[in-house]
């Protein structure tokens, strides 16, 4: 079933100029992007979209993390959208995720691991109404 999902390249990836590597890898693995931006999340706008987190310990951190700089958000589709990028994404922290993942290549740290990817159904139409309008979609 050909679904969509969102995912982030996070500041820490941007900053160190991975954002082509990263389009790539998800691009040959068969995704197609319908949507792109780049973007500085505010504050109070990386605390309204991580708002599932907001009692987790790590919740200033991410937040403040998330709006250190600048972010490339994708409007991705393929078949299995969500579970494929979970995969290719690879485990949260880099030391654990698999060999050839996004994470293990390019992550530092938990916090700092390059990509963010909608977890579910349901979190992936939250994130990408969050940050793509239907004009914004580039849908066939």
């Amino acid at each position: 079933m050909v679904e969509q999902t969102l995912t982030i390249i996070k500041p820490d990836a941007v900053q160190r100029h991975l954002v082509g590597k990263i389009l790539s890898h998800i691009e040959e693995d068969g995704f197609t992007i319908v949507g792109l931006k780049m973007l500085t999340l505010q504050k109070a706008q990386a605390e309204a979209f991580y708002q599932v987190h907001r009692e987790r310990p790590f919740f200033s951190s991410l937040t403040t993390f998330m709006s250190s700089g600048p972010v490339v958000v994708a409007l991705l589709e393929r078949e299995n959208a969500i579970e494929r990028l979970r995969e290719l994404m690879g485990a949260t922290d880099p030391k654990q995720a698999a060999e050839g993942t996004i994470r293990r290549r390019y992550g530092l740290d938990v916090e700092k691991n390059s990509i963010h990817g909608s977890d579910s159904p349901e979190t992936a139409a939250t994130e990408i109404a969050f940050f793509f309008n239907h004009l914004e979609r580039c849908t066939p």
